[in-house]
């Protein structure tokens, strides 16, 4: 199970990443933008936590989008410490683009499926998901 498991997500990234290509995106820069979108501008260690990424490939992340004029950067009025990750206004031309590649992905995870079959398939990832969560946290090192 776990190598199918492995080739489907690779997979997945492949053609996510194909078809983020065509709008300048590279994989996974696009879900930080998703979240800006969606939740306006974030703490860069809240992107961290809500994607579930690691401080220093959020920042590599952060730095690529605000290069492609996505998003800019300013510190926080409220903490000196925090930088606040805002997207610009050249990026929302980008979430049209984004949803729609989104939509071709969907389409074709979800080719040759039934209705029920993609919410039986929904049901057991996020059962795997779980299961794997709880494996990830009992393997933590005690700090």
């Amino acid at each position: 199970m776990s190598h199918a498991i492995f080739r489907v997500a690779r997979l997945h990234r492949m053609l996510a990443g194909q078809l983020l290509r065509r709008v300048g995106l590279h994989t996974g820069q696009e879900l930080v933008m998703m979240q800006l979108w969606d939740l306006g501008p974030q703490r860069q260690t809240d992107l961290v936590r809500l994607l579930g990424s690691d401080a220093a490939t959020m920042t590599r992340t952060v730095k690529r989008l605000e290069n492609a004029g996505f998003v800019r950067r300013r510190p926080s009025e409220t903490d000196r410490r925090a930088t606040i990750i805002e997207p610009t206004a050249a990026s929302l031309a980008l979430r049209v683009e984004v949803e729609q590649v989104w939509a071709e992905l969907e389409a074709a995870v979800a080719a040759g499926l039934g209705t029920d079959e993609q919410n039986a398939m929904i049901g057991v990832l996020a059962r795997i998901e779980d299961s794997l969560g709880a494996a990830v946290e009992r393997q933590a090192p005690l700090a």
